[in-house]
C-alpha cells in the first residue's frame, strides 16, 4: 500500500480548495478536471486529502446537500489552539472550543463552510 486518505465530497470545489488552503495552510497536489467534476488531492505538512465534487447519482453527496456528514476528519497539530482559530478566521464554524478532554487531548471541533467535521487536537 502506498497511501489511504480520505476525500471530501463538496459542491463547490474550488472554493473548497479555498478554504482549506486558507484554514489550513493546505497545498494543492494534484487537480483533475473533467465536464462537472474536479477532484483535487491536497496536502497539509505532508498528509493528503482529497476534494471532489458531489456525485449523488454515485452515493456520494456532500453533507451540504446530505443535510449531515457520517465522517469526521481528525487533524493532529502541534498548537490546536492557533489551528482552529485560524480555521475559524477562514470561514469555519465552532463546534465545541478546543479545551482539555477527559481522554488526554485538547481538542476542539469545527464545521467547514462544506458541512465537514474537523477535530483539531494537540499531537498523535
Amino acid at each position: 500500500m502506498s497511501a489511504l486518505y480520505p476525500f471530501l465530497a463538496v459542491r463547490d470545489t474550488d472554493a473548497a480548495i479555498a478554504f482549506y488552503t486558507a484554514a489550513f495552510d493546505a497545498t494543492v497536489r494534484e487537480r483533475l478536471e473533467a465536464p462537472g467534476t474536479v477532484v483535487a488531492v491536497l496536502e497539509i505538512d505532508g498528509m493528503p486529502f482529497g476534494v471532489a465534487t458531489e456525485a449523488p447519482s454515485l452515493g456520494t453527496p456532500s453533507p451540504e446537500t446530505a443535510g449531515s456528514t457520517t465522517v469526521r476528519v481528525s487533524l493532529h497539530v502541534a498548537d490546536p489552539d492557533a489551528v482552529f482559530a485560524h480555521a475559524i478566521a477562514a470561514g469555519a464554524k465552532e463546534m465545541f472550543p478546543v479545551a482539555d478532554q477527559p481522554y488526554g487531548l485538547r481538542q476542539g471541533r469545527v464545521v467547514d463552510p462544506f458541512g465537514h467535521h474537523w477535530l483539531i487536537a494537540n499531537g498523535v
